[in-house]
Parts: C-alpha cells; sequence; structure tokens
C-alpha cells in the first residue's frame, strides 16, 4: 500500500452527484493509498466515507448561517495550514478549484483539478475567462467528466484537458432500490404518468421551466410530478406551484439519502438542467429501467442518451417543446422502450471499477 498523502479537498458536501463520485474515488483510495485525507466544512456525510479515512476540518464553532464563501474561505486556510508543514502531498480539487489551484501553486504542492460542470454558464465573462485559464494551467492536470465537457475546456482555455467518466455502480444503485420506501405522491397502483425529477433548487438545474410544463399539461394528461432538492430557489418554485394551482398534482420535497426507491416507482425521469458536466442522476435513471428526457444543456446529457438515439431532447429553458415530448412519449412507448434499451446497452462506459482505476493511475503517476 502506497504511503503517499492525498487530500481530498471540499468545502461544502452536499447529496448532490459531485459528493457521490468524491465519496466512491476517496473510498476506493483508502483501498491504494495509506493515507487519504477530506478537507470539509461539511461533518454531516462523515459516514459515506471508509473509516480508513481521516478529516482535515477547520476549527470554528459557529455553524449555523454560514455562506459557502466563508467555508470556502475556512477550509482554505486549514489547508494552508496542513501544507505548511507537509509538502510531500498530492492534493485532488473537488471545489473551489481556482482558489485550491492557486493555494497549491504558492506552496508548490502537486494539485489536480476535477471541473463538475460546464462552465458555459460564465466563460463568456472576458476577465473571469481569463483569469480561470490562467490559474487552471497551474493545475498537475485537469479532470473532467464528459468528452463534451473535454472539448469546451480545451476549445475555451487553450488547456490540456482528462476525461474520465463518473463511477457507476449499478449493482449497488439496484440493490438500493429495492429498499421499501412509502411514497404515496407516487403510488404505484394509480393510473397515471409518475414523472421525477431531482437536482439542487437552483438557477442552473431550472426547474421552473418543468413546473411551467406541468401548468400546460395540467388539463391534457393524467400525471403526478415529484421533484426532489434543496436549495436557494425552493420557495420560488413552491410559490409557483401555489400560484398555478397545481398542489395537486406537483410535490416538492428535500433530498433524501435513497433516492432509488423513488426512481424506481417512476415511469419517466425529467432532467431540466441549463449546463451540467455529467449528470449522475441520468446514470441512475437509466439503470433502474426509466425513460429519459432531457434538456439539450452541455454537457453530458448528449453524450449519455447517444445524441437522442437513446432518449429525448428538448430545447433548454422551452416548457412547450417539454410538454411535446412528455406527450410524445406517452404516444410511443413502444418506440420510447427502444430508445431506453440503447441507452442502456451502452452504460458499460461508465463502469464503477474501469473509471475508478483510471483515477487511481492518474494519482499514482503524480506521486
Amino acid at each position: 500500500m502506497n504511503d503517499k498523502k492525498i487530500i481530498f479537498f471540499m468545502p461544502f458536501i452536499d447529496g448532490g452527484g459531485v459528493e457521490k463520485n468524491l465519496f466512491l474515488i476517496a473510498n476506493f483510495f483508502s483501498k491504494k493509498f495509506r493515507n487519504i485525507i477530506i478537507c470539509t466544512y461539511s461533518k454531516k456525510y462523515k459516514r459515506k466515507f471508509n473509516k480508513k479515512v481521516s478529516f482535515l476540518t477547520p476549527k470554528f464553532n459557529n455553524t449555523k448561517n454560514i455562506n459557502l464563501k466563508f467555508k470556502y474561505l475556512l477550509c482554505l486556510f486549514a489547508l494552508f495550514k496542513y501544507l505548511y508543514q507537509n509538502k510531500n502531498v498530492l492534493v485532488f480539487s473537488f471545489q473551489a478549484n481556482i482558489y485550491c489551484v492557486l493555494l497549491c501553486k504558492l506552496l508548490n504542492v502537486r494539485v489536480i483539478s476535477r471541473s463538475n460542470s460546464s462552465p458555459s454558464g460564465w466563460y463568456h465573462n472576458y476577465f473571469k475567462k481569463i483569469i480561470y485559464k490562467k490559474i487552471i494551467s497551474y493545475a498537475e492536470n485537469v479532470i473532467v467528466n464528459s468528452f463534451e465537457f473535454k472539448k469546451e475546456m480545451e476549445k475555451n482555455f487553450n488547456i490540456k484537458v482528462n476525461c474520465i467518466y463518473n463511477p457507476l455502480n449499478k449493482k449497488e444503485i439496484i440493490k438500493k432500490s429495492k429498499v421499501n420506501q412509502k411514497e404515496r405522491f407516487l403510488s404505484v397502483k394509480k393510473k397515471y404518468l409518475k414523472i421525477l425529477n431531482i437536482g439542487r433548487f437552483t438557477h442552473q438545474k431550472d426547474q421552473i421551466t418543468l413546473l411551467k410544463a406541468a401548468k400546460y399539461l395540467k388539463n391534457k394528461i393524467s400525471f403526478r410530478l415529484l421533484i426532489l432538492g434543496r436549495g436557494i430557489e425552493e420557495n420560488n418554485l413552491k410559490q409557483y406551484v401555489k400560484n398555478n394551482n397545481l398542489t395537486k398534482i406537483v410535490k416538492i420535497k428535500n433530498f433524501v439519502d435513497n433516492p432509488y426507491p423513488l426512481i424506481k416507482k417512476t415511469d419517466l425521469f425529467i432532467l431540466s438542467s441549463k449546463y451540467e458536466g455529467l449528470p449522475n442522476v441520468l446514470l441512475e435513471a437509466l439503470t433502474l429501467n426509466k425513460f429519459v428526457i432531457s434538456s439539450n444543456c452541455p454537457t453530458g446529457p448528449k453524450e449519455i442518451l447517444l445524441n437522442g438515439k437513446g432518449g429525448l431532447f428538448f430545447k433548454v429553458g422551452d416548457h412547450i417543446d417539454l410538454s411535446k415530448k412528455i406527450i410524445y412519449y406517452l404516444k410511443n412507448k413502444s418506440k420510447s422502450k427502444q430508445m431506453l434499451k440503447i441507452s442502456k446497452n451502452n452504460l458499460n462506459r461508465f463502469d464503477y471499477v474501469s473509471n475508478l482505476n483510471k483515477y487511481y493511475k492518474l494519482a499514482k503517476a503524480k506521486i
């Protein structure tokens, strides 16, 4: 077992797709390296990590009402103190990449940056683009999770990028999907179309477009829509549901640790995002044999759904187009079933062991 130290830098751990990848990669590394450290402000998900994994957390007692940027700052300071005394370390940055890479560069510490979502939302900002391009080039490697993402990064920032797909543990997902979980809203006995969306309640995830589609369809088809997540847009989404008399057909709930039984109960999974990296939730839905309708956002969905051979796309932010795709699915169940089969048959690209080993080989080469 390798004695070198590896630090995963992720100041804020929540229940999303980035975190799932962190859990998988860190736990896999704990079997290959003796010293795995998580630098984070969050302790809620400590149980998700192997017992061999240790934690580097800021010594700050006030855990309430701390904004994200302050958590970044506290963790950067904790990382600085550690690296100042321990230079022979490899850092994996999963969050606040620019700050982490710059700190490591100043301390002459090797760092690998893992970008999680497309920069499409901001790279048109000239100054931000210049700063990002300069600082990210200091990283030993930059990892992204889809080839579309890789092309986008190389084109816009003129840097070399490695693509490693998100590791998909199909056996674990199927196993967890069998856990009994009560959800009356998605009763399997009712004959309405059961639709699910999972994602943080943020501008990026754009659930408002999905709610507009629900409003458009409420008198046209029989359906129930469940949206799982948490975030700053929660009140706005709930207010929209209330103002548009959708409370009987739309339910908004907080994230659950194990969403797989709920995915299993649904007929249709919808991703409404404005941009992504490689959305884990689509891989999970396909693993559980659920048809997918996704926005045609950058990056990831087109790669997962094979440019439309394995699912349906609607134009980002276009609720009418989304509504038409939902109706198409209802009227073309046989064709949709064939498309789903194509996607499922191509999930081996995201194989759990294969992609974790790519991370391991990259880390091993840098220490």
